[in-house]
C-alpha cells in the first residue's frame, strides 16, 4: 500500500521558519501592554483613539481570518504567506515611526490583515509539509505551544524594550524576522493550493465580517463596561449576519467556507471546532482575572505582574509535544482530550482556592489550566485538520482560529460578566462611584482618599474582586467538566477516514 512520504530535515526546517510569524503574530495581541504610557505621551492620543490602537489590531485580524485562509486556498498558501509577511514587516515599520494617533491606527489596522493572512497560512502549510500523520501530529504540537508562549512573550518583550528603547521598538523587533521569512519560504517551502478552487465569492467577504465583528465587540466590552444596549445590539446584529453568512455558504455556487469541509470527516471536524471553541472560552476567561489580580490584587507592577505571567509558560512548551506521544503510543485521542479538559478545570479549582494574597497558588492555577488548553488544542487542532480535505487546509485552518476568537470573548463576556456581578454586590455601597465599577477604578480611586480610608477600601475591592475571581472560575470547573464528558463521548465515536496518499506539492524555485 502506499503511504504518505515522511517529512525530511528540509521540512522541519520549514517549520522553524514558519514559527517566525506565528509567535511574532502572537506577540502582537500583547505588546502594546507598557507601551501605550510612552505612546500616550507622544501621540497624545484621545481615550477612544487610545482604546482603538489597542483593539483594532485584533478586529482585524477576526474579521479576515476566514477570507484569508479561502483565498490562500485559491491563489497559494506560499504566495498569501509571503504577502501577509511583506505587509506585516511594513506596517510595522509604519507603526514604529508613526507621528500621530491616526497613522499608528492605520498601520495596526494594516498589522491585523498581515496577521490574518499569516495565521491560516502557517497552519495550512504545517498541514501540507507534513503528511505522515504522526509526523503532522508533532508539528502541530509544536505549533501550538509556540502560539500560546508567544502571546505570554509579547508583553514582556514590551516591557524590557520600551524600558531601554523608545515605544516604536516593539515594533522594529518584527522586521528582521519578516525578512527572514521573505528569503527562506521560497526556498523551503514549496507551494500548496486547491487544484479546483471555484470562483471567489466575494459577497460572502463583507457578510463574514459583518458577522464576526460586532459578535467579537459586544462580547469583548460586555465584562468591561457592563450590559448596555449597545453591546447588546451590536451581538444581535452580529448574529443575524452571521446566520446570512451560513445561508450564503448554503447556496452559493462557490461559497468561501467549502461544503467538502462537512462531508466524508465532517463529524470530526465538526467536533474539533466546538471542543476548540470551548477550550478557548475557559482560557481567555481565566486570563481576565489572573492579568487583574497580579496588578490590583497583589499590588504588582506591569512589568513585575507580566514576569511573574511567564513563570506558568515553562511547562506550557511540553503540554503539546507529550499529548501527541500518548495518542502516537496508542491511547485513544478522546481520552487525552477529555484529559486536557480536566487538568484545565483542575486550574480553575485552584483559581477557586485563592485568596488576596496568593501568588503561587493563581500563577499554578492559570498554568495548569494552560497546560490543558495547549493539550487540547494540540489534538483538536490534528484532528481538524487530518479530517479536511488537503486542498482545503486553508479554509479549514481559518474556521479553527475563527472558532477560537469568538470562544476567548465569549469567555471574556461570560465569566467576566460572573466575576463583575459579584465585584458590585460586594462593594460596599459607601465606596466612590469608580470604585465600585471595576478593581482598578478602586486603586486609582484610593490615591485620593486618606490613608486609613484607602486602605480599607482596598481590602474591601480586593476581597470583592476575589469572590467575584471564585465563583467565575467555579463556573468555568463546570463548563470545563461538562466538556470533558462531551470529548469523550462525541470523540469516541468519531472515525476519520484515512486520506489517499496526497500528490506531490508544486516544486519551489531555487
Amino acid at each position: 500500500m502506499q503511504t504518505n512520504p515522511r517529512a525530511t530535515r528540509k521540512e522541519w526546517t520549514a517549520l522553524a521558519v514558519l514559527m517566525l510569524p506565528l509567535l511574532l503574530v502572537s506577540m502582537d495581541v500583547s505588546v502594546l501592554y507598557f507601551a501605550i504610557p510612552e505612546i500616550s505621551a507622544d501621540l497624545a492620543p484621545s481615550g477612544t483613539q487610545q482604546l482603538w490602537i489597542f483593539d483594532i489590531y485584533a478586529f482585524v485580524l477576526a474579521g479576515l481570518l476566514m477570507t484569508m485562509g479561502s483565498l490562500g486556498d485559491r491563489i497559494g498558501r506560499r504566495k498569501l504567506l509571503l504577502f501577509g509577511a511583506a505587509a506585516f514587516g511594513l506596517a510595522s515599520l509604519t507603526a514604529a515611526y508613526a507621528n500621530s494617533a491616526e497613522t499608528l491606527i492605520a498601520a495596526r489596522a494594516v498589522l491585523g490583515i498581515g496577521g490574518a493572512t499569516l495565521m491560516p497560512s502557517t497552519l495550512a502549510l504545517v498541514r501540507n509539509l507534513f503528511r505522515d500523520p504522526g509526523q503532522r501530529a508533532k508539528a502541530i504540537g509544536l505549533w501550538q505551544g509556540v502560539l500560546v508562549a508567544g502571546i505570554a512573550l509579547g508583553s514582556v518583550l514590551s516591557g524590557v524594550l520600551v524600558e531601554y528603547f523608545w515605544w516604536g521598538s516593539v515594533f522594529l523587533v518584527n522586521l528582521p524576522a519578516m525578512v527572514l521569512l521573505l528569503v527562506l519560504a521560497p526556498i523551503l517551502i514549496p507551494e500548496f493550493k486547491d487544484p479546483r478552487p471555484g470562483r471567489f465569492d466575494l459577497l460572502s467577504v463583507p457578510l463574514s465580517m459583518a458577522a464576526v465583528l460586532p459578535l467579537v465587540w459586544g462580547l469583548k466590552e460586555l465584562p468591561a463596561e457592563g450590559v448596555k444596549l449597545q453591546y447588546l445590539a451590536s451581538v444581535a446584529v452580529g448574529l443575524v449576519f452571521a446566520a446570512l453568512f451560513v445561508h450564503r455558504q448554503r447556496t452559493a455556487a462557490s461559497p468561501m467556507i467549502s461544503p467538502e469541509l462537512f462531508r466524508g470527516n465532517g463529524r470530526a471536524f465538526s467536533a474539533a471546532v466546538s471542543l476548540n471553541l470551548i477550550s478557548a472560552l475557559a482560557m481567555m476567561g481565566s486570563a481576565y482575572f489572573t492579568t487583574q489580580y497580579l496588578q490590583s490584587v497583589l499590588g504588582k507592577s506591569a512589568m513585575e505582574a507580566a514576569l511573574w505571567a511567564l513563570l506558568p509558560s515553562v511547562l506550557i512548551g511540553f503540554a503539546g509535544p507529550v499529548a501527541t506521544a500518548l495518542v502516537q503510543r496508542g491511547m485513544n485521542r478522546a481520552n487525552v482530550v477529555a484529559t486536557g479538559f480536566l487538568i484545565s478545570a483542575c486550574g480553575y479549582g485552584l483559581l477557586a482556592l485563592t485568596d488576596t494574597d496568593s501568588l503561587w497558588l493563581a500563577l499554578a492555577g492559570a498554568g495548569v489550566l494552560a497546560c490543558g488548553a495547549v493539550i487540547i488544542g494540540s489534538q483538536l487542532t490534528d484532528l481538524a485538520l487530518g479530517a479536511a480535505p488537503a486542498e482545503k487546509a486553508g479554509t479549514a485552518s481559518s474556521l479553527l482560529e475563527t472558532g477560537q476568537e469568538f470562544g476567548g470573548a465569549m469567555g471574556m463576556a461570560l465569566l467576566g460578566s460572573i466575576g463583575n456581578a459579584v465585584y458590585h454586590s460586594k462593594i460596599p455601597d459607601s465606596a466612590p462611584t469608580e470604585a465600585r465599577e471595576t478593581l482598578g477604578g478602586a486603586v486609582a480611586a484610593a490615591h485620593h482618599l486618606p490613608s486609613a480610608a484607602a486602605d480599607d477600601l482596598l481590602t474591601a475591592a480586593r476581597s470583592a474582586f476575589t469572590e467575584g475571581l471564585h465563583v467565575a472560575a467555579l463556573t468555568g470547573t463546570t463548563i470545563l467538566l461538562a466538556a470533558a464528558v462531551l470529548a469523550a463521548v462525541t470523540l469516541r465515536r468519531v472515525q476519520v477516514q484515512e486520506p489517499k496518499p496526497e500528490p506531490e506539492p508544486e516544486k519551489a524555485p531555487a
